[in-house]
């Protein structure tokens, strides 16, 4: 039985859960970017961890290939809970390392502080994530989706908060003074890309979400598969950090969580994860609804069945693995391990003519002399043999970090302002 202690990290928003534990001090910056959101917050947008400090981030070191990639058991990982609220609010590029907690975020920091204050009266633990959001798109800032409930509100403000988790969280009702809530059909898909609260989702979670893109276009499923960045969900180690909500088999509405996932991983996810409805083993850390010991006991169980249908799930097992060691890319030119100036290790290991058939349902083929040839090849350059790529992340303008509401308190100041001075202008004239 693995120890679950030791292979989780605790989540940046967790509500309802057992007393954080007394703050250390620790001279680890990844030590002390895992801790609880209840912990002395850092206050402003444009706080960091030094990710957006200007210095020169090198990507071998926090992406697909650094030394820890693979090395901790996955299994278990997830802390229990029931409900999952992701809050659409601006984007990564912008998200300071605590979003919750920041000063000038005001909506998701307000409501975090209101679902914390009702934390007694809120009947399911429950955890609040923040995911992009852009006006004009799909999810807007202020929209809200709930997992299990598979429901969307639509732009919650921060004068909405107090009643809308009340009437929703609380009471388990609908949000009266709101639209009725949508109901959310397909796959919801969500990878952290967090980079100012940890480097390596910064690195890995972008990657990972362009590969789903264009995996997802390339087959037809955008209207069956929605794919978002998101906040710190735990885990930083396991990067690429990924949360697939949808329907399984018998119709029920599961959250699964894989951790180590690169882009090559995608097109497996894609085939057997939400075409087949099959849980990828390997990369899988856990799910929502189920406590650590229960996600271990499921996966054990889980294979032994396996292992009675198909004498070659070791044989997955292992390419999974394999592939999952040795992926380094850097996304913002999207050149797969730039240190071998090869892209191969970001091509889909299907075929396009298998890819367009059956919608994936056919199984991957093994891994070909040429690709395991290039995988040694790619270890080697890991040890040492190869330079680095390396690139510069800036500090985020003031007005990216300028809400909407602020723009409309400005506007009203100044047309307040010039009103006044006309109707003086005016009275002096009179006279």
């Amino acid at each position: 039985m693995l120890s679950t202690s030791t292979t989780r990290d605790d989540p940046l928003a967790f509500l309802n859960p057992p007393p954080p534990p007394q703050t250390t001090t620790t001279s680890s910056p990844i030590a002390a970017a895992e801790s609880y959101l209840f912990d002395t917050p850092q206050m402003g947008s444009a706080t960091s961890d030094g990710f957006l400090s200007g210095q020169e981030l090198v990507i071998e070191d926090v992406g697909f290939s650094r030394n820890e990639f693979g090395k901790s058991p996955l299994v278990g990982s997830v802390k229990y809970y029931e409900r999952h609220v992701f809050l659409c609010y601006k984007h990564p590029e912008v998200w300071p390392p605590r979003i919750e907690a920041a000063e000038f975020d005001r909506l998701p920091r307000l409501l975090s502080a209101s679902l914390t204050s009702r934390k007694p009266d809120v009947g399911k633990i429950t955890r609040l994530t923040i995911c992009e959001g852009r006006d004009g798109t799909e999810t807007s800032n202020g929209d809200v989706l709930i997992f299990p409930d598979m429901i969307r509100y639509r732009r919650l403000t921060h004068f909405d908060i107090d009643t809308f988790v009340e009437e929703v969280l609380v009471k388990n009702g609908e949000w009266v003074p709101g639209t009725p809530p949508e109901p959310l059909t397909g796959w919801y898909v969500f990878v952290c890309c967090h980079g100012t609260r940890d480097r390596r989702c910064g690195v890995c979670g972008p990657a990972v979400i362009s590969r789903f893109r264009e995996e997802i276009e390339s087959r037809g499923l955008h209207r069956k598969v929605s794919i978002s960045a998101c906040s710190h969900i735990g885990g930083h180690r396991y990067a690429g950090n990924v949360i697939i909500f949808g329907r399984n088999s018998k119709k029920e509405i599961n959250g699964h969580w894989y951790g180590y996932v690169t882009p090559d991983d995608i097109p497996r996810l894609i085939e057997q994860h939400i075409v087949k409805r099959e849980i990828v083993d390997c990369l899988w850390r856990g799910q929502m609804g189920l406590s650590e010991e229960e996600q271990i006991k499921t996966q054990e169980e889980r294979l032994k069945v396996d292992e009675g249908i198909n004498s070659k799930s070791s044989d997955n097992s292992a390419q999974c693995n394999e592939i999952n060691t040795n992926t380094c890319i850097s996304h913002e030119s999207m050149q797969c391990c730039q240190t071998n100036g090869s892209y191969a290790c970001c091509q889909d290991p299907l075929s396009p003519e298998a890819s367009n058939s059956s919608e994936f349902n056919k199984p991957s083929p093994k891994l070909s002399a040429e690709k395991k040839s290039f995988l040694k090849q790619v270890r080697q350059n890991k040890n040492g043999k190869s330079g680095s790529s390396r690139r510069v992340y800036s500090i985020p303008t003031w007005y990216e970090n300028w809400e909407r509401e602020d723009t409309y308190a400005t506007l009203a100041v100044i047309g307040a302002a010039i009103s006044v001075a006309f109707a003086y202008s005016c009275y002096k004239q009179l006279r």
